[in-house]
Parts: C-alpha cells; structure tokens; sequence
C-alpha cells in the first residue's frame, strides 16, 4: 500500500529525516518505534503531506505521489490521527465526524454504524462538545473521523499517550479489528512499548532521523527491539 525509498525532510536548514526506506502493507501494522527526537513525528507529517518532504519516491497504492499536500493526500485514501489529536473544541462529536464528510462522495454523508459499535460513548456523547471530552474520549474520536474518511492507510502518532489504561486496551483492539479486515495498511508510532509489541506485524526503528533496523515480527527478537529503542 505505501513504499518509501530515500525520503528525506528538512525544516528550514535542519535536515530531520535522512534517506528513510520502508513499506506498509494491507491488512498489516508496521509500527514506527525510537526514542523522543528521532523524527517519528516528522515521518508521519512527510507522508500524510502535513510537511512536505525534501525528496526521495513514495509510492501509495501503486501510484508514485508527487508532494502533494495533506487534504489531497486524504482524498486520495490516507488518514492521520496525529498526536495530540486535533479535535475541533467547539464542535460536537458528532460536527467533529462529520469534518470527514470533505473526503467522501454527498451520497456517503452519513456516520456509520461500526463507529459507535466500535467507541459506544461517542454515540452516548454525540451532541457534547469535543473540548468537554476526557483525553481518552478524543483519542477515540480522533480515530473515529479518521475512520469516516475510509482510508486505505491509517496513520496513527502516539494514540496511547495520556490515555487511561481501559482506554488503551479498547484502542488496541480496534486497530486489531481494522488489521484483520485486511483493507488498510496502519503505521503505527508508539512509545509504549509492550502495546506496539502485541499489535505489529513489522518494525521500523529509527535513530537520528535514519532507518537503525526494521524487519517482520519474526525477523527482530524482543530483546533486540527493545534495546534499539531504549533511552
């Protein structure tokens, strides 16, 4: 679904990112792991478009992509849950999941019901105002409009960060369900280390804005893994 080779970003004179390589598959979670200052962050913002890359090719669904910017991006299958979320404070849960309605045709302007079967307190919320929600609550909203777009490939940064631990459990079983319909690749940035452990099917680890190791889940040992990314 996505294919990176030689991707480089810069702001301003500052080169962040140096020559990153890596794919995402469908129906797979490639997760991106690294201390605080790597340039995960930056890497999510080069793909979606928020940022615009230096160079280097990026192929998304067999197509090689210009350096368009994020709401073609979005058009064109990709969703982004960034950290820190996003929501819109003023808007209602659901004015917050209709902002997603900017990518999809007039006759698919409805929310669907695998959203509230998925974050049931969104339905229950669906009139309050995303700035009166609990952190955990917008995490799940965030991740809801970014599932009202139907992406082909789901960004997420940092979706546990802030988060009670029975929020983090339900997150992780939703991106299990979205895995295992098989229709979008998801990357996944995550500090947490045992939670990104038990959902990726691949790792990507970076050090310095480069590519330290990656590898199918078979291919790293935990032991290994966890040392590339220890402080």
């Amino acid at each position: 679904m996505l294919s990176l080779d030689g991707l480089t970003l810069h702001y301003g004179h500052s080169q962040i990112l140096h020559g990153i390589s890596m794919e995402a598959r469908l129906g797979e979670v490639t997760c991106v792991m690294g201390t605080n200052g790597v340039g995960k962050t930056s890497l999510m913002k080069a793909i979606s478009g928020t940022h615009a890359r230096s160079g280097g090719q990026v192929i998304f669904d067999g197509q090689q992509i210009g350096k368009l910017p994020a709401h073609e991006m979005a058009q064109r299958g990709l969703a982004y849950v960034p950290q820190g979320r996003d929501i819109f404070p003023l808007l209602t849960v659901k004015e917050n999941l209709e902002t997603a309605y900017a990518c999809l045709p007039r006759s698919e302007h409805e929310i669907p019901g695998e959203v509230f079967e998925l974050f049931p307190i969104l339905k229950e919320f669906l009139h309050r105002r995303g700035g009166d929600l609990s952190g955990g609550q917008q995490q799940q909203l965030a991740i809801a409009r970014a599932m009202m777009t139907k992406p082909r490939l789901l960004l997420l940064d940092e979706p546990t960060e802030g988060i009670q631990p029975n929020i983090i459990q339900q997150i992780g079983r939703v991106i299990e369900y979205l895995r295992d319909r098989g229709d979008m690749a998801i990357i996944l940035v995550e500090q947490y280390f045992e939670f990104a452990y038990t959902l990726a099917d691949r790792f990507v680890v970076l050090r310095r804005g480069e590519v330290r190791a990656s590898g199918a889940r078979g291919e790293i040992e935990k032991s290994a893994l966890m040392a590339e990314v220890s402080v």
